[in-house]
């Protein structure tokens, strides 16, 4: 009898219990019908960043539940600085706004930018599209020719704002080794950089992701009009078997411990962030959704028309590489943070 009746509760509560598990997932899906989500960009307009953000725009949306318009928008200052500390102090926090920030900023807190008015396990990690090389390139026509010259002559490179990879990387290579760079900063982004290479105001940057390279200036690495000194990622690229490689250089244990720790950014060279605090269910809506245009053939036929390479890793991929190299020695860490 009792059997029987525990059915039968069991059965009179069933629509109750299963229209509210159905409107609670409805209610998740629909967040998004009809709203607009803000896509903000750290960087100046035609630049990596920029370019990628602007691609995903595009296609992201109809993996959204809702099919969301996503709105790309530049918030420039600080090598995208500004931008990370907006995401993590003042923006909306329910999902209706995600960010690409340079590849740097989550490691600016570990060392010592007191600028940087964040935690990085504080911000939501969503992803990012690729991984990345970085390069040293000089103009054709300046004294340093090869990364040998940078022992004995200095060459002036532009960069952006005090986080920005286009001022960190050549101070770090400079206090590994004893490289000679002149850093001019505050162009507002990578092109303004190249424009003033163009101009003679500058002799070369040292800090390019390849990607970049190839849809900014497609033809100055194969027609000479740059040198490229040395590349920097924590494995040699590919399509760059004759381009000096940085750990190479390394010549001591600490050297190499530094490198791997400073260039762990290259594993996530495109990433997007979201504010802390967005609810759950919103966060795993937008890793999915990156996840899927990741694999999206219309999104990489785009990609691919543009030189985009997408090599996706996804959020908590992302954020378990930021933990590891959080937990690096305080003696190899410093090194970094006495570079910046």
């Amino acid at each position: 009898m009792r059997a029987a009746i525990n059915f039968l509760v069991l059965v009179l509560t069933m629509p109750l219990w299963s229209a509210s598990a159905f409107g609670q997932t409805k209610n998740t899906d629909n967040f998004y019908a009809g709203k607009t989500i803000d896509l903000l960009i750290g960087h100046s307009p035609g630049g990596g960043y920029d370019t990628y953000a602007r691609t995903l725009a595009r296609h992201i949306g109809k993996h959204i539940p809702g099919q969301p318009e996503v709105v790309p928008k530049n918030v420039t200052g600080a090598g995208s600085l500004v931008l990370m500390n907006q995401v993590a102090n003042t923006l909306p926090n329910d999902g209706t706004v995600f960010a690409t920030v340079n590849q740097g900023m989550a490691f600016e807190p570990l060392f010592g930018n007191d600028q940087a008015k964040y935690q990085a396990a504080d911000i939501v990690w969503l992803g990012s599209l690729a991984k990345g090389t970085s390069l040293c390139v000089s103009h054709k026509d300046a004294e340093v020719q090869t990364w040998q010259d940078l022992k004995s002559k200095t060459l002036t490179v532009g960069a952006s704002g005090a986080g920005a990879s286009t001022n960190v990387y050549p101070r770090v290579m400079a206090e590994l080794f004893d490289f000679k760079f002149n850093i001019v900063t505050g162009y507002p982004g990578g092109n303004d950089i190249l424009l003033a290479m163009e101009r003679g105001e500058v002799e070369g940057r040292c800090s390019w992701l390849l990607s970049s390279a190839r849809t900014q200036k497609p033809g100055w690495i194969e027609d000479g009009e740059v040198n490229v000194l040395f590349q920097m990622a924590l494995e040699k690229h590919p399509d760059l078997p004759d381009v000096p490689f940085v750990m190479d250089f390394a010549e001591t244990d600490k050297q190499k411990k530094v490198l791997r720790l400073f260039l762990a950014r290259q594993l996530i060279a495109r990433p997007y962030v979201m504010p802390p605090g967005v609810p759950q269910e919103r966060v795993a809506i937008m890793r999915k959704a990156m996840a899927e245009t990741a694999i999206d053939p219309e999104f990489l036929e785009d990609a691919a028309n543009q030189s985009l390479s997408i090599d996706f890793v996804t959020g908590e991929e992302t954020q378990a590489i930021i933990s590891e190299t959080y937990a690096y020695p305080d003696e190899v860490i410093a090194v970094v943070k006495n570079a910046m």
